[in-house]
């Protein structure tokens, strides 16, 4: 079978040579060039079918193209030629920039690449860098991992939190990244992710579920277990307002993209619209009946809302009209996230409880075969648009098997063609949508299960777990690569002395007070010091202490008055001061300096003792896309397509 599958494409390539070579002989005034650039292409795509099933996520080719052919509207829009189920279409293939109302060509499903760290957590929150070079993931340990938005590979890690990331929001001007746990804390980091400040939002056994930004960046706004959304000045960190009236957990909250107007979920079933100026509730949204998943704007426009919750199904509510318009169903079980597409205002996406996501358009109704057509109607279409029941819209595409466990959190790219999702089953995983003429991406076992795929002869499970296997161990490669040791201990300085007790300075103990060492905890001051003489005491009572032995012998006298020193044993590097006034050392005297005053110890920097640095190694500025790239293919590293 594989023969003569071989010999059918070598002879399909055999066709088009001859073909081409027909067509170059003709005169040149009668060269067909889009046939022949045609022809080439088509004949690349045959000979390298093999070698273009890989994850190929460079988007250049199609923005460049799309730069250089495009035109206003009303002049048409551009000359670029429609794109068609072919290997041969694909360097037309455009970015959805390019055709904001055509989402179907958006829709992501084929599998990219899966993203495991070392130590394999579930994944709470997914969220692109407002560039789109990297994919930030936060875990239900509190650590935030990069990921590389081109390749996919490791980049670095740190523990951002002490318990698990509930949420994460970027600012409107990309400038400051603010993250949220299950203990009520709210942390500011720096694009560099650098954290500056951390502010207790909620109680400590309150968790923090969402945050949003408010359109200027002035403030931000969260919601927590404790039924309350409260309003925080972002520059100050201090809290402005509490907004009450949900009778249970407050799930999820967002604010409107151009305008003062919050909408909340909660567990009581309930999504309301608030003032954030006055913090009154102005009308709550019924029409779910189980706990509220996730509520979001839509970002460009602002006129529509979603909503998703627990009873299986999502909702679009019109705020001109203040009701619901589009029903979504499709969902086999609880919708635990929902995302927009960033640029195309009519594809919708779900990740469910049961690990699956689905993607809806809300101008095609998709109704399955043997299903009434009565709901399929849109209110907008109907005689009387306030009355009219909502449009049911069915799923455009669903990857059934997208996930083992429940998606927690979905996440569009700033482009619009990667679309990464999160889950409980500790994986990230990047999808795309198919090029023109792919087809296997529907038939794997993301769309049909492993046992279907299996049987069908598309999946082997001995194969899938060999590539899981070298997939695990290139991750292990990468993230060996990239971490910088950020948790090492911190080094102990072995100095000479007495640990925490500070050194005279010049003689006297009235002198301000040494630099302790780091990491040295510090020992009581020793007592007083005694008389030294015996001068005013009455010499019978003196002997009468002795003779009872209440007082210990004396020890022998000197004649300098102190015992011999050892020999070699040099005075004169003693700090003046330290000896009392008019001592003078004998010859042959010496002593090893005193802490404090020594040149340095053999990897211990002088600076590193004062300041209590101890030797802890800091986490490196991310490198850039670029570097990244070019560093892997200079190590041989690079991701082959396999």
């Amino acid at each position: 079978m594989e023969e003569e599958a071989g010999a059918e494409a070598e002879a399909d390539t055999t066709g088009l040579i001859v073909g081409l070579m027909e067509e170059v002989s003709e005169p040149p005034k009668t060269l067909r060039l889009n046939s022949i650039r045609r022809k080439l292409i088509q004949l690349i795509a045959m000979k390298y079918t093999d070698s273009t099933k890989g994850p190929v996520t460079d988007y250049t080719s199609s923005m460049v193209q799309w730069m250089r052919h495009r035109q206003p509207r009303y002049k048409g829009g551009g000359r670029i030629e429609m794109e068609r189920p072919s290997p041969s279409y694909i360097v037309d293939i455009l970015p959805p920039s390019a055709k904001p109302q055509n989402a179907a060509n958006s829709v992501p499903a084929k599998l990219l690449h899966s993203s495991l760290n070392k130590v394999k957590h579930p994944i709470n929150v997914v969220k692109w860098t407002p560039e789109g070079r990297r994919l930030l993931t936060g875990s239900s340990i509190g650590e935030f991992t990069l990921w590389n938005g081109m390749g996919f590979n490791f980049e670095t890690i740190s523990q951002a939190h002490d318990s698990a990331v509930r949420a994460v929001a970027w600012s409107h001007g990309e400038d400051w990244l603010i993250s949220s746990e299950q203990h009520g804390i709210v942390k500011y980091w720096q694009p560099t992710f650098n954290n500056v400040k951390v502010v207790q939002a909620h109680g400590f056994n309150d968790a923090v579920r969402d945050l949003a930004f408010s359109p200027n960046d002035s403030k931000f706004v969260t919601a927590s277990d404790d039924k309350t959304l409260k309003i925080f000045d972002f520059a100050g960190g201090a809290e402005e307002s509490v907004l009450t009236g949900h009778s249970w957990d407050a799930k999820t909250v967002d604010w409107h993209p151009s305008k003062g107007l919050l909408v909340s979920g909660s567990k009581d079933h309930d999504v309301k619209l608030w003032d954030p100026r006055t913090g009154r509730c102005l009308t709550t949204l019924h029409g779910h009946k189980n706990t509220i998943s996730k509520t979001k704007f839509e970002p460009n426009r602002g006129q529509l809302l979603a909503t998703a919750a627990q009873d299986q199904t999502a909702r679009i509510f019109d705020l001109r009209m203040m009701r619901d318009i589009c029903l979504l169903r499709g969902n086999q079980d609880k919708i635990a996230t929902l995302a927009w597409h960033p640029i195309q205002s009519s594809l919708l996406s779900t990740g469910g409880a049961d690990g699956s996501i689905c993607h809806f358009l809300l101008d095609e109704p998709n109704t399955p075969p043997g299903m009434a057509t009565s709901t399929s109607i849109p209110p907008y279409d109907s005689a009387d648009p306030a009355s009219a029941p909502a449009q049911t819209i069915h799923p455009a595409h669903t990857i059934k098997y997208a996930h083992d466990f429940a998606v927690w959190s979905i996440d569009w790219h700033p482009l619009g063609h990667i679309l990464a999702s999160g889950s409980n089953d500790r994986a990230t995983r990047f999808w795309t949508r198919p090029r023109p003429g792919e087809t296997d991406c529907f038939s794997d076992k993301y769309h049909l299960g492993d046992a279907a795929a299996e049987t069908q002869g598309v999946w082997d499970r001995r194969g899938g777990r060999k590539v899981m296997r070298e997939d695990e161990e290139q991750e292990l490669e990468d993230e060996a690569d990239g971490l910088q040791d950020q948790k090492m201990p911190v080094k102990q300085a072995i100095l000479p002395g007495i640990p925490g007790l500070n050194m005279p300075t010049n003689g006297t103990s009235d002198g301000p007070p040494a630099r302790r060492y780091p990491n040295i905890a510090n020992i009581p001051p020793p007592p007083p010091n005694l008389p030294t003489g015996l001068a005013g005491m009455d010499p019978e009572q003196f002997k009468a202490m002795l003779a009872s032995g209440t007082l210990p012998p004396p020890p022998p006298q000197f004649g300098g008055g102190l015992p011999p020193p050892p020999p070699n044993f040099d005075m004169s590097k003693l700090p003046p001061g330290l000896l009392p006034p008019g001592f003078q050392p004998p010859s042959g005297m010496q002593l090893p300096p005193p802490p404090g005053s020594f040149g340095g110890l053999p990897g211990i920097d002088a600076d590193e003792i004062g300041t209590g640095a101890g030797g802890v190694r800091r986490r490196g500025p991310l490198p850039s896309q670029e570097q990244s790239l070019m560093e892997e293919q200079r190590k041989g590293k690079y991701r082959i397509p396999r």
